[in-house]
């Protein structure tokens, strides 16, 4: 099946539960492969034939649905982001030059209510947190990476789930869209690398402050950004590349099981 976001989650549950074997495709995948086909036509019956020749062909990977614990995490940590989003709005209206009093009241009763019930979320996430061992001890570990704080913690296991079930930390960066991607031919077509960003653009999004700080007080990733600029890349390209080396100690303090120590940093299995 393609993957619909929450819309299909539960027939995949429901399938798997049933002992099918399921697989949960990206969309831009089954795109490309229409474009190879030639495919002109587009509906629900062309779509199941598309589906059913690319499996035929792929054998794509058997999908596994997320523990229930980070199911859960999940609903809360995107219900929170909906709720700022809308808070964030709201105070772009009051700040706007608003001039009717009535119209600026409404706008102030309803950013109250959004923090009061932000207050409430986040207070559901700790607690949410706290009643599974396993959630608690991945988000203390990432917590200890410099410039990897409790909401980027807790966005990272809601996106990704437990990040030891990921063979390496460059699947888990593919996960993200965080690899980069090259574009040549020949000797004529040389263009700058980029991010692929066929991934999660929310966990891109919530790693791109924390490796702006990262840049600046962890050792690491303060180092490691410093040759890259020695060697002339581009500053976007250099966060883009921070983003990642912080996934890749997330991944490899969760996967060892011991907290960050820039002393130590070979000892953190960062692939495998």
């Amino acid at each position: 099946m393609k993957a619909t976001g929450t819309y299909g989650d539960d027939l995949a549950a429901g399938l798997h539960a049933l002992g099918h074997r399921v697989s949960v495709l990206n969309p831009t995948v089954l795109k490309a492969f229409r474009q190879s086909t030639l495919t002109r036509t587009k509906n629900d019956r062309t779509d199941a034939v598309l589906l059913a020749r690319y499996c035929a062909v792929h054998q794509p990977e058997p999908w596994t649905p997320p523990a229930p614990e980070v199911r859960e995490l999940q609903a809360l940590a995107r219900r929170l982001e909906n709720l700022q989003q809308m808070h964030q709005q709201e105070r772009n209206r009051l700040t706007s030059g608003e001039r009717s009093a009535l119209v600026t009241d409404s706008i102030t009763i309803m950013l109250q209510a959004l923090e009061t019930e932000i207050v409430q979320l986040e207070q559901l996430i700790r607690e949410h947190i706290q009643q599974h061992p396993n959630l608690q001890a991945q988000h203390d570990l990432l917590t200890t990476i410099s410039g990897i704080g409790d909401k980027t913690a807790t966005t990272i296991l809601a996106e990704c789930g437990d990040l030891r079930a990921y063979p390496s930390a460059r699947e888990l960066a593919a996960y993200a869209g965080l690899t980069p991607k090259e574009f040549r031919s020949g000797s004529s077509v040389n263009g700058k690398p980029r991010l692929s960003k066929i991934g999660s653009s929310r966990l891109r999004q919530a790693l791109y402050f924390p490796a702006i700080s990262a840049k600046r007080y962890n050792p690491i990733i303060q180092a490691f950004c410093d040759r890259l600029l020695q060697r002339g890349k581009h500053t976007m390209t250099v966060i883009g590349a921070a983003m990642r080396k912080l996934l890749h100690l997330a991944y490899g303090v969760v996967k060892s099981g011991k907290p960050f120590n820039a002393n130590h940093l070979a000892a953190l299995p960062v692939s495998s």
